[in-house]
This record gives structure tokens, C-alpha cells and sequence, in this order.
């Protein structure tokens, strides 16, 4: 603490909380002003407790990631992908003190992730896990303050057109895996029932029952059953036969990606076997199937995920030719 002569008048800069508390300045015109002033706030802040400043919480980020771990992240299906994410988010941040981690300690990431190309769907999905990580410290008890990236937007997405094949591409696709029975199978999974690849890939014998396929841990984290042909049920069964392994399927992934070359398809990056799932999903809609079905098939937490595909529907939005006031009052 002190009290110093200015040019401006006397210098009260005191800390009465001590090391690492909240520092108070202010000038008066006399000295003794001052000192009835630093004697007044010092016994405000040792006996009434709203004036006790906060102390500095001086936990590295990387400290509350532990914390959010231990109490809520090793129980997640994702925890341990998701902790590596958030430690190395934490240390190309400087790993800040938690009290010196702003919105624009993290606007300043950000930016640097979008100038060495990391594209907007990556980032938000960085901004929504450590966000995440302070909502969940909050609603355990053991982050007092507002959620630092609370009103932090996310950036904005221009949303990609879906690809899907044609039934032409599907048959060229077909007639290019005919000499691998596994990788033939896994397609015909994935296009008979909008399946991920890798749902489809890691099938099990105990999957496979009562005419449908039985997906369980998904990426959605939901359990669901949907129908498949008598057909492709027989030949799973027939395939399961010769297999001593539970799993029904070995890695596929290489020669999937060879008959797609060989096929000649053009797809976009990150499509090569999601466009599998992407046809299922147009070829239900154009031929008439609910969109409230295909929401529950593909697994979608939100029907926000499944309206991309509702334009394909025969019936999408016809009703505005005969519904607009135009038409009415041409009617007459």
C-alpha cells in the first residue's frame, strides 16, 4: 500500500486483500483525505464480505480440462478423442490462467485457425467443446463466473450440396466390387439402410436378427433397428457362416476406395463412403418416403439434420402453386 504526492494531488494505490486481490486507486486533493480513505476501505474489506475482492484463480485452462475429465468427461463415448482436442486447443491458446481467458483470447485462436485453413465446421466445433467444458464446470459448482464464451458467435457455415448417386453410379459402383463378397456387402448395408460406414463396417453377428439390422453405439449415441430385405438378410447370414469372428466385416475401407476410382465417380472431399448414406437418404425422400421416418432410420438427434434431404420429395413445397394469394385471386 501507498500514498504518494502527484502533480495531480495525493495517490491512494492500495490492495487490501492482499497479493493477487483487486487493487484500488484513487486520488485526493490531501493527504489526510487519502489516509481516511484507505482506512475506510480497509475495514470494509476485512469485515464485510460483498467488498472482499475475488481472489485471482490461477488454475492453468488445461487444469479445468482435467477437472471437467475427471467429473464429466471420461463418462462421454467420445471423452478421450474429445480431452486430446481440448489439451491441444489449451496449449496453442498459451495455456492461460483461467481468470485471463477471455472471448478474445479465443477470437485471437480462432483466427489463427481460419488463416491456416481450418474450415468453419472444425473451428465451431472447437468453440462448442470448450464451451461445453465451462457449462459443465458451472453446473457442477466448480466455475463461479458467467461461461467466458457465452456470447461468443459461431462462424458461419456456407452449408455444402449433399451428392448422392444415380441408380446408374450405384450399378457401375456394384459391378466394380463384384470381386470382394466384404465390401460388396458393406455397400449394399449402407445404401439399404443409410447406415455410416463405419456402423456398417463394424457389424456384429448378434446386429443381425429378425429381419433388420440392430445398430448400438452410434455416433448420435442412439440405438436403432431398421428393416432390411429378405434378400440381403440371406446373404449376411450366408456370410456370417464363414465367419469365425463376431464381427461379420475386416477393414473394407481401401477397396471401397479403389472401385469408387475405378468407377470414375467425382464426389466432394469428405464424401467418399458418406455418399453412400447421402443416396439412401435423396433416394427415400424422391421416391416418397416421411421425413420424420428417415430422421429416425439415419439416427439424427435433430430433424434439422434431416430437412436437408426434404427438398427431394416429390410433394416439397408444391402446395405454394395453389396457396399463394395470386392463385386465389385469379380464381375468382
Amino acid at each position: 500500500m501507498s500514498i504518494s504526492k502527484k502533480p495531480g494531488g495525493w495517490l491512494a494505490d492500495i490492495q487490501p486483500g492482499g497479493r493477487g486481490a483487486k487493487r484500488y486507486r484513487k486520488t485526493f486533493a490531501t493527504k489526510a483525505e487519502a489516509l481516511a480513505w484507505e482506512a475506510w476501505l480497509t475495514a470494509k474489506v476485512n469485515t464485510t464480505p460483498e467488498w472482499q475482492p475475488q481472489k485471482r484463480d490461477t488454475r492453468r485452462l488445461t487444469e479445468l480440462v482435467d477437472v471437467w475429465k475427471t467429473h464429466h468427461g471420461s463418462s462421454l463415448r467420445a471423452g478421450a478423442d474429445t480431452y486430446a482436442r481440448l489439451i491441444a486447443m489449451c496449449k496453442a491458446m498459451g495455456d492461460p490462467t483461467a481468470d485471463r481467458f477471455t472471448a478474445e483470447t479465443f477470437a485471437e485462436y480462432r483466427t489463427s485457425r481460419q488463416e491456416a485453413g481450418i474450415s468453419p465446421g472444425g473451428i465451431n466445433r472447437e468453440h462448442a467443446y470448450l464451451r461445453a467444458v465451462f457449462n459443465e464446470l458451472r453446473r457442477l459448482g466448480i466455475w463461479k463466473k458467467e461461461n467466458p464464451l457465452a456470447g461468443v458467435r459461431q462462424v458461419k457455415q456456407v452449408e455444402r450440396e449433399l451428392t448422392f448417386l444415380t441408380l446408374e453410379q450405384i450399378r457401375t459402383l456394384l459391378a466394380n466390387l463384384e470381386g470382394s463378397t466384404e465390401t460388396m456387402l458393406v455397400s449394399q448395408v449402407c445404401l439399404a439402410t443409410g447406415a455410416r460406414w463405419s456402423e456398417a463396417e463394424g457389424l456384429t453377428k448378434s446386429q443381425l436378427g429378425g429381419g433388420a439390422l440392430n445398430y448400438t453405439a452410434t455416433k448420435s449415441g442412439r440405438n436403432r433397428s431398421v428393416p432390411i430385405s429378405a434378400g440381403l438378410e440371406e446373404a449376411l447370414r450366408r456370410h456370417a457362416n464363414h465367419r469365425e469372428e463376431e464381427r461379420l466385416f475386416g477393414d473394407c475401407y481401401h477397396t471401397f476406395r479403389k472401385a469408387v476410382s475405378k468407377s470414375k465417380l467425382r464426389l466432394p472431399d469428405g464424401q467418399l463412403t458418406h455418399v453412400l448414406r447421402h443416396t439412401f437418404a435423396s433416394h427415400f425422400m424422391m421416391n416418397g418416403g416421411n421425413i420424420l421416418a428417415l430422421q429416425r432410420i439415419l439416427g439424427h438427434a435433430s430433424l434439422t439434420m434431416t430437412m436437408r434431404y426434404a427438398h427431394l420429395a416429390p410433394e416439397h413445397l408444391q402446395e405454394v402453386r395453389t396457396l399463394n394469394p395470386l392463385t386465389k385471386l385469379l380464381d375468382r
